[in-house]
């Protein structure tokens, strides 16, 4: 920082709704060029400290003084005045309008300085100028508001306060929206900042960020008076302990990881990919870094196997859950809606007998004819959400009543073989193995152009269930690739595989150019100790 003279000042700045303290006697100051962090937990006072140094809210209490002087900001154009931009967490952005013109609302660049006509090229060479420093595409600036993802609303805003000049940025915890690149160029763009003597004060969760770029960190903590550090001079667990209110490791720890966590990943996939063009070129010569990226990599492959396992259960979870929902679904349409219908349905019945008018009968003949109509839809819809027979004859006699109406609705024959020694399985699995093998049947009445199908289900020695699914149709041009075909979104056999997977099982594709296709699933007995006779 070059100029030692306070450019902003804060003296015991508080702000209530009512009797609630949303901000509460924070006091600091900031130098020309300095940059300061701020940081707190959620509903400590962060956003409303940012509001009220704009100009969006005025202050209850305190005071605020901008070179020695005392300041009342009612809007923030007052604050915009005295050289103060602010990018806000949620970008505040004029939807009618396209990128570039947002860029500039209010201050655009004037032809002349009699004729101000905004000059329209002078205004994308320094949009460009902005883009190209924040690592985003030229192709942005033609862009409608609309269109735009969160993260290039979020670069809109920061090229808005970036293309204004400033005397002091106020930045809103904008890094979360931007991927990790452009968060590193934005804390470069800080960096230069500072160095052309303008203040920033940033708001962030991500402590790596703070302190590779900050002067100083005002930690902001609800019931207790703000604290100052400096940088150079604190730890990150100080500034965690300051932020929970407490010095307890039970505490402290669970936040320093949560802060840390997403940073300290994308730094890990880094330096792993920086270890592995070291080893690509010297891997002889460096056998201590080849133990140590082995070493890294199984530490890597056992989180990934973590978030795995951890992704398996949710989705095992909301499989559970989806199937419970439709089951009560069905039943709901079965016992009220479908009974509610037969019931007006014998009513109209009755009154059929009582009319003489034969006109009048045959309507009302249409009419039970058209109810009948959806009781029966309504009857398939309960079906197709919960098979009835499941629940209560298991899995064989539900795949016998699944291959018999395919058959009869599509027309292709379908050649049914099932182990008389199935028996039953718990509950998940016999849903499961039904939704694999109707979502089997559906690609092939989707895609395959068969005429025969080939069902079978059987036992194994070990007790696992052998699903075998095959039809004459046209087969596939190439192999299975599950990432392309989830690319095309041609979700079929993706779900098929993510199913099986849930149940720890296995599943192979055997498929030629008009051979037809062949699904081989089979899924281990959820009693590993079970053997068949």
């Amino acid at each position: 920082m070059n100029a030692r003279v306070e450019l902003l000042g804060v003296s015991n700045l508080s702000k209530y709704y009512g009797a609630v303290a949303a901000l509460e006697g924070v006091s600091f100051s900031i130098e020309p060029g300095e940059v300061l962090g701020v940081v707190g937990q959620r509903g400590a006072g962060k956003t409303t400290l940012f509001h009220l140094l704009g100009g969006v809210i005025q202050p209850s209490g305190g005071e605020i003084t901008f070179e020695g002087r005392r300041v009342a900001f009612r809007t923030p154009a007052d604050a915009q005045k005295l050289g103060i931009e602010m990018v806000h967490q949620s970008p505040q952005l004029a939807e009618n309008l396209d990128v570039l013109h947002n860029v500039f609302l209010g201050r655009e660049i004037a032809s002349s300085r009699f004729l101000r006509k905004p000059d329209l090229g002078a205004m994308l060479e320094k949009a460009r100028e902005v883009f190209t420093a924040l690592g985003a595409p030229i192709e942005l600036i033609y862009e409608r508001m609309p269109d735009l993802s969160d993260e290039q609303r979020q670069i809109v805003a920061l090229a808005r306060a970036f293309c204004r000049p400033s005397r002091l940025l106020l930045l809103d915890d904008p890094l979360p929206s931007l991927s990790y690149e452009r968060q590193l160029k934005l804390l470069e763009r800080i960096k230069e900042l500072s160095l052309q003597n303008v203040a920033v004060i940033l708001s962030s969760d991500d402590l790596n960020h703070i302190f590779s770029v900050t002067d100083r960190i005002l930690v902001l903590y609800r019931g207790n008076p703000a604290r100052v550090r400096l940088t150079s001079e604190t730890t990150p667990r100080e500034i965690v302990e300051l932020i929970v209110g407490s010095s307890r490791q039970e505490q402290v720890t669970p936040v320093i990881w949560a802060f840390e966590n997403y940073h300290a990943a994308q730094q890990q996939a880094e330096e792993l990919r920086r270890h592995q063009q070291q080893l690509q070129e010297s891997l002889e010569a460096q056998d201590s870094l080849n133990r140590q990226l082995i070493e890294r990599m199984r530490d890597q492959m056992e989180a990934l196997d973590r978030l795995n396992i951890a992704l398996q259960e949710a989705n095992r979870r909301l499989m559970t859950e989806r199937e419970a929902e439709r089951k009560a679904l069905a039943q709901d349409l079965h016992d009220q809606i479908i009974q509610d219908l037969l019931s007006y349905n014998y009513d109209l019945e009755e009154a059929q007998n009582q009319l003489t008018d034969e006109e009048q009968r045959q309507n009302l003949a249409k009419i039970r004819d058209g109810i009948r109509q959806v009781v029966s839809s309504l009857r398939q819809i309960c079906s197709d959400l919960r098979p009835p027979t499941i629940d209560s004859h298991g899995l064989s006699a539900a795949i016998r009543s699944l291959a018999h109406q395919w058959e009869e609705q599509n027309g292709i024959q379908v050649q049914l073989k099932i182990d008389p020694n199935l028996g039953r399985m718990p509950e998940p699995i016999e849903l499961s193995v039904f939704r694999i093998i109707q979502e089997g049947l559906r690609n092939v009445r989707k895609h395959a152009k068969a005429t025969l199908v080939k069902l079978s289900l059987r036992r194994t020695p070990t007790a696992s269930l052998v699903v075998q699914l095959a039809d004459n149709g046209q087969g596939l041009l190439r192999p299975v690739d599950l990432v392309a075909l989830s690319q095309e979104k041609h979700f079929g056999l993706v779900g098929i595989s993510e199913r099986v997977s849930l149940l720890g099982g296995t599943m192979k594709v055997n498929s030629s150019p008009g051979g037809g296709l062949e699904l081989i699933i089979e899924i281990p007995s959820p009693y590993p100790s079970s053997t068949m006779n």
